[in-house]
């Protein structure tokens, strides 16, 4: 079967489609309903069913691989390796959940867990999975108050954390970060579970901090049933950034999440039990959810987790990991791609790469040059994806499991089955023919996988990605594109406020809110920037109360530390723009709409065109000055 036949029967015929698909996985009940679409857009899948994430993940390779590594944890920050096998994974699981019970966790609970990438992660993750908990994780990287509002949000029964991660060689204390989020928050978590990794000293709150060694010692032969789960009930909650300055949790199911991993292990990542997948992202992203965690493990492969840079102890780390593990499927980002740019290209070569089949790259757009670059040091292919947090899986890639459709420089490729992508225009909600650019959007129903609604706001759900559309209730992506004659898509950057760095998505309106609480700023803007790097950077334009505490260059460079820091401090140091301009005013339309991306396409060097409703055209003359004084 040709892709183009498989796409178009996942399309015309859903529920036959799925029902083949569902078949992937293990259902404890049958279910009796394929798709129930009744509600638009609110899509529901494999409705009667009942399944659970952790027994797929685990519990049924049992028979058939119990002494097979499963999970395979490396830091080249603590100089640790630990290989745990489907048995042992099995133990530590039932541990943790017997340990979350005595807790008080029940079925229904959020647990958030805000954790460095080591094993102990994984390992809440897929107990909360068992025992029907919600679990909710949060990047490390995150400061207090984005910490607080998701802690708000979520309303944890338990918080899980450590004393402390580390980052090319530098600890980063958790505990005091996680404390002050609490205290910010309005909802207080009736415990809180520390793992000690050793790295830095930290406090704790009596009666409600508790050692994780400790109960993990009186729980050494639990016995922990997985609880069989509605097809439908929600497996996690993931917090993405938002316009509003509020962060979406992203909602996701169980059975449809499950069936839809299974599929694309199979389709896309070409992966088999037994083999071993590496994905150097992080638990705190969707990534790292579908692709270090549940994908991997699913599909009966061993993950291997690593705590450390693309660079340290030197550019060959990831070659080397790939060739001791004999690594078959590996994810990376084109952030990580560009950084081992700048290091000597032998290192590509170094390592025996026989076993590897295919690098994924996703995160942010792959340019040319770098999937060039790394195509040809490694002599492997180079297959690009996009997706979002909201999707869970691709929306764009090429199914080799299928058969083996020709990658494109430069795009990441053409619609995945079930994924009834459209190229629309934003003010006419039109379909657009080949190399148009418009927005990127999916006709109902969204397939398995996908998110469910946005945690505790349905209406928010319906408002933020079917309302945009004129005339069509569709699901927008938020992104511009093109497509070639052939089918091929090609992303073309944001068309709202949210900006990628280095494949993390930010809200630039939370951005401009911290840079707004100085006592100094009168008003900001925001906007990201291509970066050869990161993909983009956020660059901040700020008006201040008094034009005079910044007239020398000395008293702006010290004025810009002290608002960088204000950002590091509210919402950790991956929120820090790149840099901030203090200028007397923004361009803005007369009716007081910051013209943002104008101020994008002059920090970019392009023409901002012409700008009829301008109120005072000198705003970017200023912008320009900015920039190169």
């Amino acid at each position: 079967m040709t892709y183009s036949e498989f796409y178009r029967r996942s399309i015309a015929d859903p529920s036959a489609f799925w029902a083949e698909e569902a078949k992937r996985i293990d259902w404890h009940t049958p279910f009796t309903q394929v798709l129930d679409d009744s509600k638009p857009p609110f899509a529901r899948w494999f409705v009667g069913g009942t399944t659970n994430l952790c027994h797929n993940a685990v519990d049924r390779w049992l028979p058939t691989q119990a002494d097979k590594p499963a999970l395979i944890f490396v830091s080249t920050e603590t100089d640790e390796e630990r290989i745990l096998t489907i048995a042992d994974l099995h133990r530590e699981i039932q541990r943790m959940a017997a340990v979350m019970q005595t807790l008080g966790v029940v079925r229904g609970d959020r647990v958030l867990i805000y954790m460095p990438m080591v094993p102990e992660a994984v390992i809440a993750m897929l107990a909360c999975a068992r025992i029907g908990a919600i679990h909710s994780v949060v990047f490390g990287g995150f400061a207090s108050m984005s910490l607080g509002s998701r802690i708000e949000d979520a309303t944890p029964r338990l918080i899980i954390s450590a004393d402390g991660g580390s980052r090319a060689g530098k600890v980063v204390p958790y505990k005091p970060l996680l404390d002050e989020a609490i205290r910010l928050s309005a909802h207080k978590p009736s415990a809180v579970l520390m793992i000690n990794r050793g790295l830095t000293p930290f406090s704790s709150e009596p009666g409600r901090d508790h050692d994780y060694t400790a109960l993990r010692a009186s729980h050494l032969d639990a016995q922990v049933p997985v609880v069989w789960l509605a097809s439908t009930d929600t497996s996690y909650i993931l917090y993405t950034s938002g316009t509003t300055g509020r962060p979406k949790g992203v909602q996701r199911d169980v059975g449809g999440y499950a069936v839809a991993l299974a599929s694309s292990m199979k389709h896309i990542y070409c992966g088999n039990p037994g083999e071993t997948y590496f994905s150097t992202s992080d638990i705190g992203w969707v990534v790292g959810h579908s692709y270090i965690v549940y994908g991997p493990l699913i599909g009966g492969m061993a993950t291997l987790m690593y705590e450390g840079t693309p660079v340290r102890p030197d550019a060959g780390i990831l070659w080397q990991l790939v060739e001791r593990f004999k690594v078959t499927v590996m994810f990376s980002a084109p952030t990580a791609i560009r950084v081992l740019k700048k290091h000597d290209a032998q290192w590509l070569s170094r390592y025996d790469l026989s076993s590897l089949r295919s690098l994924f790259l996703a995160g942010e757009p792959l340019d040319e040059p770098t999937s060039s670059w790394i195509s040809e040091g490694l002599g492997k292919p180079i297959i690009d994806n996009y997706w979002q947090t909201e999707t869970g899986w691709p929306i764009l890639t090429v199914a080799h499991g299928i058969d083996k459709t020709p990658t494109r420089l430069g795009s990441p490729g053409l619609p995945m089955y079930g994924f009834d992508v459209r190229l629309l225009d934003e003010n006419t909600g039109q379909a657009l023919g080949p190399n148009e650019k418009g927005v990127i959007a999916i006709a109902q129903p969204l397939p398995p996988g996908c998110m469910q609604t946005v945690w505790g706001d349905d209406d928010r759900f319906v408002k933020t990605y079917f309302s945009s559309i004129p005339g069509q209730q569709v699901y927008s992506t938020f992104d511009w594109g093109v497509r070639d004659s052939d089918g091929y898509y090609f992303i073309l950057g944001r068309t709202d406020d949210v900006i990628n760095v280095a494949g993390h998505r930010l809200g630039t309106r939370e951005i401009e809110e911290s840079i707004n609480s100085h006592p100094a700023v009168a008003e900001c803007a925001v906007v990201g920037v291509a970066d050869p790097l990161k993909g983009q950077v956020a660059i901040g334009f700020a008006v201040l109360r008094d034009p005079t505490a910044a007239a020398s260059s000395a008293d702006r460079l010290a004025l810009e530390g002290a608002v960088l820091a204000v950002v590091n401090q509210q919402l950790g140091a991956i929120a820090r723009p790149a840099r901030v301009y203090f200028v007397n005013l923004l361009p803005k339309t007369r009716s007081g709409k910051v013209l943002r991306r104008s101020i994008q396409a002059v920090c970019e060097g392009r023409d901002p065109g012409v700008l009829t409703t301008i109120e005072d055209a000198s705003a970017l003359t200023a912008l320009r000055e900015a920039l190169v004084g």
